[in-house]
């Protein structure tokens, strides 16, 4: 049984940091590649950052510059890291596996 389990979200200021985590379990994790989604109200789900089993790394352009993707093939986890939070970066964040599994998604909201 797949499962991605994402944590770390939770609100801070405009100018914070915060770093979510997807702990996964149930695939072979090292050869995923592995993405961050968000979802804002009465958004679509768009791709936030992605990272290949070799590591190479993707990010849309909001948010270059601010957010880092990497992965721990030791712990199976995907990290992302995100400096300067802004009020547009609101949203449910996503974890996904290849594009074939999703987690139940985490909750970061962005506000003074």
């Amino acid at each position: 049984q797949v499962q991605l389990v994402e944590s770390g979200g939770g609100l801070v200021q405009p100018g914070g940091s915060l770093r979510l985590s997807c702990a996964a379990s149930g695939i072979i994790f090292r050869i995923y590649t592995m993405g961050w989604y968000r979802q804002a109200p009465g958004s679509v789900r768009e791709l936030v950052a992605s990272i290949t089993p070799g590591g190479k790394t993707n990010y849309v352009d909001p948010v270059k510059g601010r957010f880092t993707i990497s992965r721990d093939n030791a712990k199976n986890t995907v990290y992302l890291q995100m400096n300067s939070l802004k009020p547009d970066d609101t949203a449910v964040y996503y974890c996904n596996a290849n594009n074939l599994y999703w987690g139940q998604g985490t909750q970061v909201t962005v506000s003074p």
